[in-house]
């Protein structure tokens, strides 16, 4: 429970991070690993508050007092094997995922929250660089053989998940690296790459295969993969953006964000040395007025690259209301996490937040877009435009965030004529889609959501497609039947008979 009244005695100290004026000029993580004694101290403020709620924010259900307890205690070792229990990936999330545990903290009823994330990101750096974290491939193979399609962390989970259990496992990935939102959707200043590749080579010296730039769905087909396969998991993502149904959409400048990003984080790579980048027509930000539809954590990263590519101007749309204090329990009440947050690291850095607006149309000239038509909008669920709260604001790049409809329905979706749910994600109610041998993780499956969700989405997949290899293992039980004795479900007859001779 950390220091008796730990919580009375320290205020949550700020996140550490480089400053915003240096660290737009590069890619480096915008946050640095807080020291020991930082992590320390936080870890003093947990309270024995009897139910941590902290359990509920976390999609992994993290054990986080446990944990928060060992670093104050100093044992980072049984800190890590705490935090190794619920999550494979402690050093992603501690970095990007927006810590739903922290306003589900105790605490942050009426004070500032456990610093969780600080903690979590600190015990993984710590274990790597001890040599904590060492490969640990299974004694003996069970002969089972698992493909899972995509390799962002639903489908890295899994992978850990069932190459723990014995089983052969191959991840398929169609882009140049392994990671998918990890690599391509997440900038480095966020996440830096080297950690991503940290966990694929312990992944692989533990035995999981990983091929990369290869298109399931094309070669090799559906077909291939259930004939190669006993278990086929998909874990593909939902990548079809929601797109706006605006009046001058059509306008060259107009972009999704995802494309953004994925050409941002290839061109940083090539800077890098990690591999070559090449696009006939990249989407120029420099010294461009930009609006960003959005107000998510895409289109926070839209922001912050637009910076480091020095665009003249940065404008965020965002439809909902503006927040109001550090945790806007106003607006949403504990223990559930808000919506937005009075600002972010890409806002410190520059740009600005217009709250409670939206686009309404796109103004072009010469084909490009040159403006946006805005307005004030209404209260929620609707976000009905204002009459005469219109304005007009001037825009060379117009980037769309507002998140993603359902995974891509041609390729394997369609090769196994899968179900899907009204909102287009696969149907697996429990990870086992309409397709016999084939399974879903991840947004795939759920739609879109965190990371650690993704990870959560993985490990209980795991556990359903590891039950389906077991069970393809031994013999199936033979129904036993009674001598004489005839049993039928249709007719009440025959089953009185058989009770009376029982």
């Amino acid at each position: 429970m950390g220091q008796l009244r730990g919580f009375l005695e320290f205020a949550r100290a700020p996140t550490p991070q480089r400053d915003p004026q240096k660290r737009v000029g590069d890619y480096d993580e915008v946050y640095e690993i807080p020291s020991a004694a930082h992590a320390r101290q936080e870890g003093a403020r947990c309270m024995d508050c009897g139910i941590p709620f902290c359990h509920e924010g976390c999609p992994l259900g993290n054990l986080i007092p446990d944990w928060n307890d060992l670093v104050y205690r100093d044992d980072w070792h049984a800190a890590i094997d705490a935090l190794h229990a619920t999550n494979d990936f402690p050093e992603f999330t501690g970095r990007v995922c927006p810590a739903p545990c922290e306003p589900a903290c105790v605490l942050a009823i009426n004070d500032d929250p456990v610093a969780i994330k600080q903690i979590e990101v600190a015990i993984a750096e710590r274990a790597w660089e001890e040599g904590w974290v060492q490969p640990h491939p299974p004694q003996t193979r069970s002969g089972q053989k698992v493909a899972v399609v995509g390799s962002g962390p639903a489908g890295l989970a899994v992978a850990a998940q069932l190459n723990n259990r014995g089983h052969e496992l191959t991840v398929f990935e169609r882009d140049e690296e392994p990671g998918g939102l990890l690599r391509y959707g997440i900038p480095d200043f966020k996440l830096e790459k080297w950690v991503v590749d940290r966990r694929v080579m312990l992944l692989e010296r533990e035995g999981v295969h990983f091929r990369c730039g290869v298109h399931a769905g094309v070669d090799p087909t559906g077909e291939d993969l259930l004939s190669t396969f006993d278990a086929v998991v998909l874990a593909i993502g939902t990548r079809v953006p929601r797109d706006l149904e605006l009046p001058g959409r059509e306008l060259e400048g107009v972009h999704f964000a995802m494309d953004y990003l994925y050409q941002c984080n290839r061109a940083v790579a090539a800077e890098q040395g990690r591999h070559a980048w090449c696009d006939e027509r990249p989407i120029a930000a420099s010294g461009c007025d930009a609006v960003v539809i959005g107000g998510g954590d895409t289109a926070m990263d839209c922001i912050a690259n637009l910076h480091r590519h020095r665009a003249r101007s940065v404008t965020l749309l965002d439809t909902y209301p503006e927040p109001v204090g550090p945790a806007a329990r106003d607006i949403v009440p504990w223990p559930a996490a808000p919506r937005r947050l009075p600002s972010t690291y890409a806002l410190d850095e520059g740009g600005t937040r217009l709250d409670r607006r939206t686009a309404t149309e796109l103004v072009g000239a010469d084909g490009h877009v040159s403006a946006v038509r805005a307005s004030h909008v209404g209260p929620p669920p609707d976000f009905a435009p204002l009459p005469g709260s219109g304005f007009e604001l001037p825009a060379d790049l117009v980037l769309i965030a507002i998140g993603f409809a359902h995974p891509e329905h041609d390729g394997l979706a369609s090769q196994f004529a899968l179900d899907c749910d009204r909102r287009g994600n696969l149907r697996a109610p429990v990870y086992a889609t309409s397709k016999p041998g084939v399974f879903a993780a991840g947004d795939a499956r759920r739609g879109q959501s965190l990371v650690v969700s993704a990870i959560a989405e993985g490990r209980r997949c795991a556990r359903v497609v590891d039950d389906y290899c077991q069970r393809g293992l031994r013999p199936r039980p033979q129904p036993q039947h009674r001598r004489g004795v005839r049993r039928s479900r249709g007719d009440p007859r025959r089953r009185s008979a058989t009770r009376d001779r029982t």
